[in-house]
């Protein structure tokens, strides 16, 4: 059982145990640091290819003009965005929030969209664990690369449930456990052994990409967090897998 699930008393971070009340504050400061670079660390961590797996998500989603869309610990707005430009293409973009409790993170969207031009997201800063927003308010709820960092897994996915409409629906998509022989061990020496150094030399943290690389192997594998999200009370839980599993999307609904 994961140790965000089992205990309140201490959370993971990385491959450390942590008092839970601590991890927020450590987080934050990975993603203060990598916030400027945050293309940058997804291209490093995924080989380029997180830019195809959020066109799949966004795909599969399948967003329409007159949704309500909430995009959590989505800052830099790469979800917000392809839904934005999805929508428009129906008719007109959907309305959009994105809510994310890193305010360098945030500060890095509202950049894109001012150069952008793009005009129908709103940006909230906000607890995935505690959302400034009302019951049954959103017809969608997507995280993407975000729900392995909070301190409690469960607590935002409930809060997922609680902002989505009776009918809406719950996307996530985040780095899992890999599921083709062989591919494993390769990714594993990628990880451990390359990913650190290339995060030094190319983006000078070698710490930061250290703790994201711990972060993916203590999270839930896919089936286990489609049972999360099960007991959270979404329904339907589907997990498609995305690169032999390096990453998976788990779609859930509120009945």
């Amino acid at each position: 059982m994961s140790t965000e699930s089992s205990s309140q008393h201490t959370a993971s971070f990385g491959f450390r145990d942590v008092p839970a009340n601590e991890k927020e504050k450590l987080v934050r400061g990975v993603f203060s640091s990598v916030a400027r670079n945050y293309d940058l660390m997804n291209d490093l961590m995924s080989g380029g290819v997180h830019r195809l797996w959020k066109d799949a998500m966004v795909d599969w989603l399948n967003p329409q003009p007159s949704f309500k869309c909430l995009d959590v610990a989505g800052g830099t707005g790469d979800i917000a965005f392809r839904i934005a430009k999805a929508t428009r293409r129906k008719s007109r973009a959907a309305d959009i929030t994105v809510c994310d409790i890193n305010p360098d993170m945030l500060a890095e969207g509202v950049k894109r969209a001012e150069v952008l031009g793009e005009k129908s997201i709103s940006w909230v800063a906000g607890d995935a664990q505690a959302l400034p927003m009302p019951d049954n308010s959103f017809d969608t709820y997507t995280i993407a690369f975000g729900i392995r960092n909070v301190t409690r897994i469960d607590k935002a996915l409930e809060e997922a449930r609680r902002v989505l409409k009776p009918g809406g629906r719950f996307l996530c998509l985040e780095f899992s456990q890999v599921v083709v022989p062989g591919l494993d061990a390769l990714y594993d020496k990628f990880s451990f052994h390359i990913l650190p150094k290339l995060g030094e030399v190319v983006a000078g943290d070698r710490e930061a990409y250290q703790y994201l690389i711990e972060s993916i192997r203590r999270f839930p594998p896919q089936a286990k967090f489609g049972h999360m999200i099960e007991d959270a009370g979404l329904s339907h839980v589907t997990i498609r897998n995305l690169s032999g599993g390096i990453a998976a999307m788990h779609s859930a609904w509120k009945i």
